[in-house]
């Protein structure tokens, strides 16, 4: 009996059946944004479940020391507001691994100006940045996902425009809220593909900027989110590694909220 057990022990440790399953493992994803912040975990969580990672950003110094990093991993800077520039990020993929299975669209910027005060070019950076670039680095994915049949595209939103407004925020929460309108109609377009279309919506998370907002402002902030706390990049980017794994496969065109409960009070006058 106990050669037995062994010999059953062996044949399963030898077919991998023993082994942890990664849950993304050798499939191919594009990060956006990928130098800092969100994108940054992002691209640590999605190399500790096994993918092959393409990192973008315009920042070649910080990308670089990140891909190196995460052994394996190939970098290229890009501005996601030039089309020419995302094509080559897609091909570079295509050149390397045959296929791209996972976009995350999450290059963006969050500027503030009230409105009194924003000009023309003010409006325009933000729309740029956080809308037409997430539409330009879809499409510059759809025709590899449409011809393999299978994709998923996780957009980086907000709360800010699709759920709640912010004084200073005009731009920023009309490009967020366009990102919506993609999201759903994409999602339709693409759906006859098995090519999946979501976005995540955080509310207020970590980061260098907001860091260096200081601690009052932080604190402000945390004062309004029944959780008590701001969230975390890192969280954020295990939703983003659940709307790009198969567990997701029947969710398409949904904004997913991330805000610690944030958006759901009446009054921020908190029991507690």
């Amino acid at each position: 009996m106990r050669i037995l057990l062994l010999c059953t022990t062996l044949i399963f440790m030898n077919f991998g059946f023993g082994a942890e399953m990664k849950r993304l493992e050798n499939q191919v994803v594009i990060i956006t944004g990928a130098s800092k912040g969100i994108g940054r975990e992002m691209s640590r969580v999605f190399y500790k479940e096994g993918a092959k990672l393409i990192l973008v950003a315009r920042e070649e110094k910080a990308l670089k020391e990140l891909s190196e990093e995460l052994e394996g991993s190939i970098y290229v800077t890009a501005d996601i507001r030039s089309l020419d520039a995302m094509q080559k990020v897609a091909q570079e993929a295509l050149n390397k691994w045959g296929r791209i299975d996972v976009l995350l669209a999450n290059a963006g910027v969050c500027l503030e100006k009230r409105l009194e005060e924003m000009t023309l070019a003010d409006w325009q950076e933000s729309i740029d940045l956080n809308l037409t670039g997430a539409y330009i680095s879809l499409s510059s994915v759809m025709p590899t996902m449409k011809q393999q049949k299978k994709g998923k595209i996780v957009i980086t939103s907000s709360v800010t425009g699709p759920v709640v407004a912010m004084p200073g925020f005009a731009h920023y929460g009309a490009a967020k809220s366009g990102l919506s309108g993609l999201v759903r109609t994409a999602a339709i377009e693409l759906a006859k593909y098995h090519i999946n279309v979501n976005a995540i919506e955080p509310g207020n998370i970590m980061s260098e900027g907001m860091v260096a907002l200081g601690e009052e402002h932080i604190k402000d902030h945390v004062r309004a989110i029944p959780w008590g706390r701001l969230g975390s990049a890192e969280e954020v980017a295990y939703l983003a590694l659940f709307l790009a794994s198969k567990e997701s496969d029947y969710i398409t065109g949904q904004g997913i909220i991330i805000d610690g409960g944030q958006t759901l009070p009446e009054s921020h006058f908190l029991p507690y």
